[in-house]
């Protein structure tokens, strides 16, 4: 477990074009499913997207956030970000639009009065379950965050009552990168785990 966790890594350009077996994507779908949730209700739900056409409008829903996203930087930062991979809808054999129901029948209501995002953490954890699954099965998984929601609603018919909570893109990989992507590209580093832990209470602003 420890090692699926280190060496997970967001996918984004080492994808080949060998097909996902179907019991292996139901192993790892079942993963997901088995991942902890409020009340027990189960809020999640997967689209599995193989089409080629799909993704093709979905890679244009990316291109057109990624032109409007890469605005906010600027001189070097913005040369930077230009040269980054963020996606690999084309290149992953499957992608997945993850969707959370937050007011779902199951469950009936538990844990969700105080904090209805509970329901949407749940999902999270699901994802979290499928992508550390894929990576026990030799499986690279990437985050398309870069992507107009509402964009998406529209390609897959997505109801109004559902959320949707990330786009993924899954598939075998040529290999697993020792760092992250972003570390070795230089665009940030990984904090070191003082920084983030606290005693007791929040520390004072200095």
């Amino acid at each position: 477990m420890y090692r699926a966790i280190h060496s997970r890594r967001d996918v984004r350009s080492h994808f080949v074009s060998d097909e996902i077996e179907p019991e292996v994507l139901r192993r790892v779908l079942e993963a997901a499913h088995a991942a902890p949730s409020v009340g027990l209700s189960q809020p999640w739900r997967f689209i599995v997207v193989r089409d080629k056409a799909t993704r093709g409008a979905v890679h244009a829903a990316f291109l057109e956030a990624n032109a409007a996203a890469s605005k906010i930087y600027s001189d070097e930062r913005a040369e930077h970000y230009g040269r980054l991979r963020l996606e690999g809808i084309l290149e992953a054999p499957v992608n997945l639009c993850v969707l959370c129901d937050e007011n779902p029948a199951r469950g009936n209501g538990l844990g969700r009065q105080t904090i209805p995002q509970t329901a949407v953490y749940s999902t999270v954890c699901a994802i979290q379950n499928l992508w550390l699954a894929a990576r026990a099965e030799g499986l690279g998984v990437g985050w398309v965050s870069i992507i107009d929601p509402d964009a998406l609603r529209t390609i897959f018919a997505v109801p109004s009552h559902l959320t949707i909570v990330a786009y993924l893109c899954l598939g075998y990989v040529r290999s697993f990168a020792p760092e992250p992507d972003l570390i070795t590209a230089g665009w940030e580093e990984r904090a070191p785990l003082e920084t983030v832990v606290y005693e007791e209470r929040f520390p004072p602003t200095l």
